[in-house]
């Protein structure tokens, strides 16, 4: 991956669009030396939604799971005992 100061970024704005969006690079923008941020192709990013989408899926799961397991071995209680002990 390469990198590119804010500042080079800034002037060359269209050197970066291009080498991005045409070259499928990715660039990391930097500041005083530290990344800031990065550019990468809109295929990339699309491909990160899908991943991030399935993660989040996938901890979902895990989470249901998670609960299925302590229902069955904590017990369940029925809605009018959860209003009773609620005071609803």
């Amino acid at each position: 991956m390469s990198a590119m100061s804010t500042v080079e970024a800034r002037s060359h704005f269209s050197t970066l669009i291009n080498r991005v969006a045409f070259g499928k690079e990715r660039m990391v923008l930097t500041r005083r030396g530290e990344e800031l941020a990065a550019v990468v192709p809109v295929e990339d990013l699309r491909l990160l939604e899908r991943l991030f989408e399935r993660l989040e899926d996938q901890l979902d799961l895990d989470d249901a799971r998670g609960a299925l397991r302590e229902a069955e071995q904590g017990g369940t209680i029925s809605l009018a005992a959860l209003k009773s002990e609620l005071g609803l």
